[in-house]
């Protein structure tokens, strides 16, 4: 167990203020940055996605189900994949509890994937998931959208991913990412922002829960700690000294 300084009561307030204004900086920060965000320019989708859902074959434009803001989660399931990646799995865990807040307020979450729909369905059912999930198989989204790459491209030594080139010994054939669309009055969809690698972080309430926790993410290297949730053994309890 890491050790810290200890302090008098009124040394803690001192610092823990010093933190506070810290932390207002911080908040200060992120709501210029979401403003930024919601200032970038639109693209309009030109290209005729389609997917394999659970009712049948749906294009971009329908997988909005009547809204007019679609969050698409890429969840890296690839197509010869027999399961879905633990970090990917680590961020669905947190969407069901979301769906009835945004669904009123007028945003559909989605994940999507390249393995077929049947993989996906069995996935989902063993992590007891109940988010909408459909299959890219076989389509461009993926690629149009730089979460899937061909084994061309990763031996080409590098690939476009996160907005620059990312070397290949970094990358893998999925990758994820979060990308937002927007459904105008006349079923045009436009792409208004994407985020890859750490860009969906702050959607993990966990990690935002053990950032306050004592020892932290107590992690090795990013997610280190994470599995699949029905894969954890159950922790070791720490005893105190005097316990019986």
């Amino acid at each position: 167990m890491q050790h810290h300084q200890l302090a008098s009561k009124a040394e803690w307030l001192e610092a823990r203020r010093a933190l506070l204004r810290r932390e207002k900086e911080f908040t200060r920060l992120r709501d210029a940055i979401n403003a930024e965000r919601l200032a970038l320019p639109w693209v309009r989708v030109e290209k005729d996605y389609a997917f394999d859902t659970p009712s049948g074959r749906r294009s971009l434009a329908e997988l909005f189900d009547g809204r007019s803001q679609l969050m698409i989660y890429h969840f890296m399931f690839g197509p010869d994949w027999e399961a879905g990646c633990p970090g990917c799995s680590f961020m669905a865990d947190h969407f069901d509890g979301t769906l009835p807040h945004l669904n009123n307020h007028d945003v559909t979450l989605v994940a999507v994937s390249r393995a077929p729909l049947a993989k996906l369905e069995t996935y989902r059912k063993r992590m007891g998931w109940s988010f909408p999930w459909v299959s890219s198989f076989g389509g461009d989204f993926n690629a149009d959208f730089h979460v899937s790459f061909t084994k061309e491209e990763l031996a080409s030594g590098s690939v476009a991913y996160n907005f620059t080139q990312t070397p290949s010994e970094q990358a893998f054939d999925e990758l994820p990412g979060m990308s937002a669309f927007s459904r105008g009055e006349q079923g045009e969809v436009f792409h208004t922002y994407s985020s890859y690698a750490r860009g969906g972080e702050e959607l993990l309430s966990t990690l935002m829960i053990l950032d306050r926790a004592p020892r932290g993410r107590n992690e090795t290297s990013t997610l280190s700690f994470v599995k699949r949730h029905d894969e954890y053994e159950e922790p070791a309890r720490a005893h105190a000294c005097c316990a019986a």
